[in-house]
């Protein structure tokens, strides 16, 4: 059987679909690499790919990917509602067939050294392929996001795993990982309160004291004048999706 390895990177482009087009163009044209799906988002500003395929045809046909993206995005002049430090703002592999957990986090870091030598990027790696427990969860890295990640890299401790100790002028920093199928779960309100969603992110997300392997926050879409509870599982064996639905009913 074939070895497979899915990778779900998520770039900061959104609006701009010519741009997304030529970005996604690697995955298309890269022998054993399968383009599965990507959702582009105006609101979030943001495109998450879906690919799958031989672990070296999607590690090269990833590498592709984001240099172009570094070519279309400037994170200097990028407004969006979703959370960004990076133009490729984050690469997670998943292992899928005949491959292991072990042999995702080699190719994670492989890739991660590959962008920092290539692009004069700095990486992070997260979750299961972290140096570090404090790197493991994303929103760690993250926070601050490309506005305040030239001054986090000045603490030792945020010491980019690969790549220089600065920000790339116009893409900032990526985070590279291997992980778990992650399953995005978004909730539309029927109100245009943002604090709302924002208070029932905190109700429900592990961090807070909510459900376990939850991620939330609150996301104000703006073109359909709703708000959202945007909530990633990161575990979604772990805790079912229908008890954070009706939890997210139950706080509304």
């Amino acid at each position: 059987m074939a070895v497979l390895v899915e990778c779900v990177p998520n770039f900061s482009e959104g609006s701009n679909l010519e741009k997304v087009a030529k970005i996604i163009a690697p995955f298309n044209s890269t022998q054993g690499v399968k383009l599965l799906d990507y959702s582009s988002d105006r609101d979030h500003n943001r495109t998450v790919v879906t690919v799958m395929g031989e672990p070296k045809s999607v590690k090269n046909a990833m590498i592709e990917a984001a240099g172009i993206a570094l070519q279309e995005i400037d994170l200097r002049c990028h407004q969006g509602e979703h959370p960004r430090m990076g133009a490729v703002d984050v690469v997670p592999f998943i292992p899928i067939q005949n491959y292991t957990m072990e042999e995702a986090v080699v190719l994670a870091r492989e890739t991660a050294q590959d962008l920092a030598s290539r692009y004069d990027l700095p990486i992070f790696l997260y979750e299961k392929a972290a140096t570090q427990p404090a790197r493991e969860n994303l929103a760690n890295i993250r926070k601050g996001e490309f506005e305040g990640m030239s001054e986090k890299l000045l603490l030792p401790e945020w010491k980019p795993d690969f790549g220089p100790d600065s920000i790339h002028p116009s893409a900032g920093v990526t985070a590279v990982g291997a992980r778990m199928p992650l399953v995005a779960y978004n909730i539309n309100l029927n109100t245009d309160n943002l604090e709302i969603a924002n208070q029932i992110a905190r109700c429900i997300r592990h961090i807070s004291g909510g459900l376990r392997y939850c991620k939330a926050m609150g996301v104000e879409l703006k073109e359909r004048n709703i708000v959202q509870v945007s909530i990633n599982m990161t575990d979604y064996t772990k805790t079912a999706l229908y008890r954070v639905f009706e939890m997210v009913r139950f706080e509304a």
